[in-house]
């Protein structure tokens, strides 16, 4: 297969696909409005590094945490971040005869959320493939094998006709990406009038008596946590340092009605450690 295709599996077939997956010419944008992209380079938390060796070394961070993702998840969260994806889930308003589409679906949380809560056909995707191996397996673990794909998917470049989906998901994945107003605009593209777009994401705590103790969590025990559990210090290191660098909520806001998303708002969720974002393709 070539740099443009991916490997999709049906649960309800197991047959293999392939899409081409080239860049939209409508489909993609310039550099981030907020300065984490700038002309040939990105952040990759506080560094600054080559735009064209991103997407490397975030493949190598969900690599090297993959197994032990969800276990580092409830730890890091003290388990809020389940909370927070039933908020969310709540949120997109799972219906039968809607189609959902989950971007950086990780190991599933998002798609199984929308499934148990009576939503139609689901493709969960990540452009991780261990991530999505994960999800695969707790996905069979759970009974979920109809109304279900899988697909490797750059989030930038998504391999979906135009106007072809109802509900577009982004769970704790808008930060890794290169290119977020490239994610924003490829989801607004594959949304059909009606549909709407929703981000879950770490965002900035707006409660001054909260920054402190975060920051002292986020920078002493969370690389500590990661190199315990997951043998991993430096990949929670970035994590914490992407956070920071991650847009505040009114400027997402912005990106989001940049992108041509109407009727845009946010929720700050535990004081705003994580904010859900959403808006409508009218």
């Amino acid at each position: 297969m070539g740099p443009n295709t991916l490997y999709v599996e049906s649960m309800t077939d197991n047959a293999p696909h392939t899409y081409d997956a080239s860049p939209h010419s409508h489909g993609t944008g310039g550099a981030d409005s907020f300065g984490t992209s700038s002309g040939d380079t990105a952040d990759f938390g506080y560094r600054t590094v080559p735009k064209s060796e991103k997407k490397t070394l975030v493949r190598g961070v969900f690599d090297s945490v993959a197994s032990r993702y969800d276990v580092m998840n409830d730890l890091m969260s003290l388990g809020v971040h389940r909370v927070w994806k039933r908020i969310f889930n709540a949120e997109l308003g799972p219906q039968p005869g809607l189609k959902l589409l989950d971007l950086a679906g990780g190991t599933g949380d998002i798609t199984f959320g929308w499934l148990a809560g009576g939503g139609g056909p689901a493709i969960m995707t990540d452009i991780n493939a261990s991530m999505l191996s994960v999800g695969r397996d707790r996905a069979i673990a759970r009974g979920y094998v109809s109304d279900l794909t899988f697909c490797v998917v750059d989030a930038e470049q998504i391999p979906l006709p135009d106007r072809s989906v109802d509900r577009v998901t982004i769970a704790f994945g808008l930060r890794n990406c290169t290119d977020k107003m490239a994610v924003l605009r490829e989801a607004r593209r594959v949304l059909r009038p009606g549909g709407r777009f929703l981000c879950l994401e770490f965002s900035h705590v707006q409660v001054a008596a909260l920054a402190p103790i975060y920051d002292a969590w986020s920078f002493k025990v969370l690389p500590l946590l990661g190199e315990k559990i997951a043998k991993d210090r430096d990949s929670y290191q970035y994590l914490a340092e992407s956070i920071r660098t991650f847009p505040d909520q009114e400027t997402l806001a912005d990106m989001f009605r940049d992108a041509g998303f109407s009727h845009v708002r946010y929720q700050s969720l535990s004081g705003g450690i994580a904010a859900i974002h959403s808006g409508w393709r009218v």
